[in-house]
């Protein structure tokens, strides 16, 4: 079981800028058992620094998957872990590495997941970081916090690894076996983006803070297939009497 669900947790870096650091993570994710690398708009891909870095990983840099955005690294997921190193006023409120893996692998049996990280000084962006399902943040020493990013992969590949070889969750902390997926809860923002702005309640103009609320507010709960489909039915049937 362990190794299945390994194999369906996607490693995405985002604006990857120094090759050496993708070679690290394909390293660190060989050495805990994890296969699918996706780079999104990585600086400078491929390169044999990064191939020099993987020391042996090679194979995880042949087979990475190279996109252009994040939300193309998400399709098909059902559930996104983003590793960010402040909390975000907009954001669903972070949770600790070790918690998050727990709440991210029971998910495998479900479908692919992701584990998101941003730009080695940067970070993800707000509307990053809106695209996944939960921040986490990894606890470090206040006064030091600063992580080099193969050093975060690491650390996470680790807790993945372990909680992994620990065995399935209990039954009562399976989750529902129709979680939305990505593409399907984008769908649905989309949807309500359009209704909220014909209907005059949302005005592109003066957006103000509404659009990060409402993804917060969604963001709260793990939508199922059929509750997505019940709002967008919602919608429509609003969008047909305005």
């Amino acid at each position: 079981m362990s190794g299945q669900a390994l194999d369906r947790i996607r490693i995405v870096l985002v604006r990857t800028s120094h090759p050496g650091n993708i070679g690290a993570a394909a390293r660190a994710m060989k050495t805990m058992g994890l296969r699918q690398l996706w780079l999104v708009a990585p600086e400078h891909f491929p390169d044999p620094v990064a191939a020099a870095r993987a020391s042996g990983a090679t194979d995880i840099l042949d087979r990475a998957q190279v996109v252009e955005s994040l939300g193309d690294a998400l399709q098909g997921t059902v559930f996104s872990l983003a590793l960010s190193a402040r909390r975000r006023e907009w954001s669903v409120p972070p949770v600790g590495a070790r918690e998050a893996v727990g709440q991210l692998l029971p998910l495998t049996r479900q479908g692919e997941v992701a584990l998101v990280f941003g730009h080695e000084a940067t970070g993800l962006t707000n509307d990053e970081l809106a695209l996944c399902s939960q921040p986490v943040m990894i606890p470090t020493d206040p006064a030091f916090s600063s992580l080099n990013l193969g050093a975060a992969v690491q650390l996470l590949c680790y807790e993945l690894r372990m909680a992994a070889l620990a065995g399935a969750p209990a039954a009562e902390a399976v989750p529902p076996d129709n979680l939305a997926t990505f593409d399907e809860i984008e769908g649905f923002h989309g949807h309500l983006l359009q209704a909220m702005t014909e209907s005059g309640f949302y005005e592109p103009s003066n957006p103000k803070r509404l659009l990060p609320r409402v993804r917060r507010l969604f963001g709260r709960i793990r939508l199922e297939r059929e509750e997505v489909n019940i709002l967008r039915g919602i919608l429509s049937a609003l969008q047909r009497k305005t």
